[in-house]
């Protein structure tokens, strides 16, 4: 059995205003960094043979905090970066909505399509689960790449609830099917206040 955790970057200081991130190369804040912490005490406790991670900051440095905790060393693909915001990087909704009006997402504002990121994700999955037969591989990335990776490979899964930060997916694969073992779990950040 092959296990792929997908874990969501720890905070951001646009996480907590509501800003699109997209690809903007946007740090974790100090409560990201305490999230990623947490993470790691609670992934320590657990056998975990890789680490992959989003080549963007938010997620490479939540990223090197667990796989210094668990003498892992981190690979990055940009394959798992999140999907790109086009020209609404960086906006809130209501500045979405000022600017381009309450139909702004049906605009070519160059927003990646789903389907792109399903490839990216899928594609990325499909290597390593083929790579890495058998082991424990944690995935560090974002929220649009981990729900849309994950309805891609498990169509039944609901995606619609918001991936909190430093969350916990963990899909399986049996060598025919994928199955999701544990669903957005971040029992860790609220154990630690």
């Amino acid at each position: 059995m092959t296990y792929i955790a997908f874990v969501r970057h720890g905070m951001t200081d646009w996480n907590i205003t509501r800003r699109a991130q997209g690809q903007s190369d946007i740090p974790l804040n100090d409560e990201g960094r305490q999230q990623a912490n947490a993470l790691a005490t609670r992934l320590q406790k657990e056998k975990w043979d890789l680490i992959f991670s989003s080549d963007l900051s938010r997620a490479k440095e939540t990223a090197d905090i667990v796989a210094n905790k668990m003498k892992l060393n981190v690979q990055t693909d940009q394959r798992l970066r999140e999907m790109h915001k086009g020209e609404t990087e960086g906006t809130t909704l209501e500045e979405r909505i000022s600017r381009w009006g309450s139909d702004w997402e049906s605009l070519p504002l160059g927003i990646e399509n789903d389907e792109s990121v399903i490839y990216r994700g899928a594609s990325f999955v499909t290597e390593i689960a083929e790579t890495y037969k058998g082991k424990r591989i944690l995935v560090v990335s974002h929220g649009a790449l981990i729900g849309l990776t994950i309805k891609k490979l498990i169509p039944q899964t609901n995606i619609n609830e918001h991936f909190s930060n430093t969350s916990i997916t963990i899909i399986k694969f049996n060598g025919m099917d994928w199955e999701c073992e544990l669903f957005n779990c971040a029992n860790h950040v609220n154990e630690t206040g």
